[in-house]
């Protein structure tokens, strides 16, 4: 798949647990590494802001389109 999710990255930049992140957000944490890991298939937009909102972040700093 062309998209590459950047999630564990920052994690590791903001020294964050997936669990901790899944917690904040209100998703489960086996939602989360899936999300974490690039093997989700979608992401609603409320948990891609959610994700940003936690994090300080962009959608672009999580989300990179790879040709």
């Amino acid at each position: 798949m062309p998209i590459q999710v950047n999630l564990d990255r920052i994690l590791l930049d903001r020294r964050m647990t997936v669990t901790e992140l899944a917690e904040r957000i209100g998703i489960t944490p086996a939602n989360a590494s899936i999300l974490k890991t690039g093997k989700a298939r979608a992401i609603r937009f409320s948990t891609l802001e959610a994700i940003c909102r936690e994090l300080g972040c962009q959608p672009g700093d999580i989300l990179a389109y790879i040709e």
